[in-house]
């Protein structure tokens, strides 16, 4: 066991070393806030694509979605669906005009930031109230990678639940605070490469080994003909609730913000090609893995359905690919928690501490203070992912529903709608995860009209408010007019 152990340990350290020097190199070309929280503006199109797609999918799209589909079948694509959806939508209409209105809304860096610009707003309200809620949702985010990265650590080397745990957790924090937005766009990058061809190596190299395409799905079928029926066994809800994932995507703070950080308008075609293929080819990866596994471990089912992907590894590949395959796990979780706890770290810094506290502050003491926040929230994180019965796909499945109803309706009326106020934002803002909080505690039921996701309840009480409480306040005034036509115009002129 050793023997088949090194090779593994060899490649997660060779891996873990790569990515500190991509760190290093970034860090040293961080001179300023505006460096550490957004790179300059600077992303070419493929890193801007690649690092939104990593940070975007985290250990659940190795572990979550191949697990989902291992242990319901087809019917579960119906969320790679949702998501390939609003993918394509985030790419096509919201990332050129985020870019030129952050840009034109006096350089707004983080998205807290561009909310107050957007509207004006000299109560601060809209800065504080987003800043906060941004630190909450991501501190349940941030669990569901480190019990990703438990699971990973678990099932690779036999350690206990709770050390892997630990251990994933300083690798990830150590990682980290090796600084700045650059380094986690350039190791995301290279991370997303990685995910991608994980996915894509796996599933075919388990039906070859299985004898054929053929064989894999009559076996499938033959376990259970709904294990390949897109329909089976779902309901209106349910498929609604699934698809209603997709509406997550206009609310990410971690995936959007690349769209602010592309170095140029002409850079945002090209990035939406890339970006949208590595979505729609990566989760096709992440379906097939869990179909496949339904008949590969027909004798021995797995005890733990999210390690699908990490079985895969151990049974069909030679110890020094496994390790690199494991590795595109270890990559996944890092590439989504360093984004998540560099949002956390520049709303803290830029919109709490700068924007509120001391707005002369040094940039070294605003990086400070970021990184002392990045610890507060990762040892809440923690102590939220020691739960014995939290799952990745569950815990993601929460935060991502409180961001997407929270933000996305935010973001996207006031892209879109000129007549959108300050009020409509915040009443907006408030309702969404609101109502994401009460349905999740109070209400959500197995079955009936109760078991909706609550992504779709808090975006539908979401958007109802921000056009009630918009239509009954002041209208805007004609310099946030003005500005508006002119992001809409400079959006214009890329497509």
């Amino acid at each position: 066991m050793v023997e088949n152990l090194t090779p593994i340990i060899v490649t997660f350290i060779v891996y873990l070393v790569a990515m500190m020097a991509l760190g290093v190199i970034a860090y040293r070309l961080t001179t300023n806030l505006s460096d550490y929280v957004l790179g300059g503006r600077k992303l070419g199109a493929g890193v801007a694509a690649l690092s939104a797609g990593a940070s975007d999918m985290s250990s659940w799209l190795l572990l979550g979605l191949p697990g989902a589909l291992y242990a319901g079948g087809l019917v579960e694509a119906w969320i790679a669906i949702g998501l390939g959806i609003g993918a394509f939508i985030n790419w096509q209409f919201v990332a050129g005009r985020l870019r030129a209105y952050t840009e034109l809304a006096n350089d707004a860096i983080t998205l807290p930031d561009f909310f107050e610009n957007r509207f004006a707003d000299k109560s601060q309200s809209l800065r504080i109230v987003s800043a906060l809620l941004i630190l909450i949702f991501f501190t349940f985010y941030t669990s569901a990678g480190l019990v990703g990265g438990a699971i990973l650590f678990e099932n690779s080397f036999g350690l206990d639940q709770g050390l892997a745990l630990w251990i994933g957790a300083l690798v990830i924090i150590g990682y980290t605070f090796m600084g700045g937005f650059l380094a986690v766009s350039w190791t995301d990058f290279v991370q997303g490469i990685l995910m991608f061809l994980a996915l894509i190596v796996i599933p075919i190299v388990a039906i070859v080994d299985y004898g054929g395409f053929g064989a894999t799905f009559d076996q499938i079928r033959s376990m259970d003909p709904d294990n390949l029926n897109l329909m089976g066994g779902v309901g209106a809800i349910g498929i609604i609730s699934l698809l209603g994932w997709g509406l997550g995507y206009f609310g990410q703070p971690h995936i959007i913000v690349r769209f602010m950080a592309i170095r140029s308008m002409k850079e945002i075609p090209k990035a939406k090609a890339i970006g949208i293929s590595w979505v729609f080819l990566s989760m096709f990866g992440a379906v097939m893995t869990g179909l496949v596994g339904i008949a590969y471990f027909a004798d021995q089912p797995l005890e733990n359905q999210e390690t699908v992907f990490i079985a895969f590894t151990q049974v069909l590949f030679h110890p020094v690919v496994s390790g690199i395959l494991l590795a595109a796990v270890l990559a996944a979780i890092m590439s989504t928690i360093d984004s998540q706890l560099l949002v956390s770290s520049s709303a803290l810094a830029e919109d709490f501490y700068k924007g509120i506290i001391r707005k002369n502050a040094s940039d070294k003491e605003l990086v400070l203070v970021g990184r002392i926040g990045v610890l507060v929230i990762a040892i809440i994180a923690l102590i939220l992912a020691q739960n014995p019965d939290s799952t990745v796909l569950d815990l993601v499945g929460n935060a991502w529903a409180g961001l997407g109803a929270t933000f996305g309706p935010l973001i996207l009326f006031s892209l879109f709608w000129k007549r959108m106020t300050r009020n409509g934002a915040l009443a907006g803002m408030i309702s969404g995860g609101g109502a994401v909080f009460i349905w999740i505690t109070f209400l959500k039921a197995e079955t009936g009209f109760f078991s909706l996701y609550e992504l779709v309840v808090g975006f539908v009480i979401s958007s109802i408010m921000i056009i009630l409480f918009s239509y009954f306040s002041a209208p805007p005034s004609p310099e946030i007019k003005e500005t508006f036509d002119r992001a809409r115009e400079m959006d214009k002129k890329r497509l």
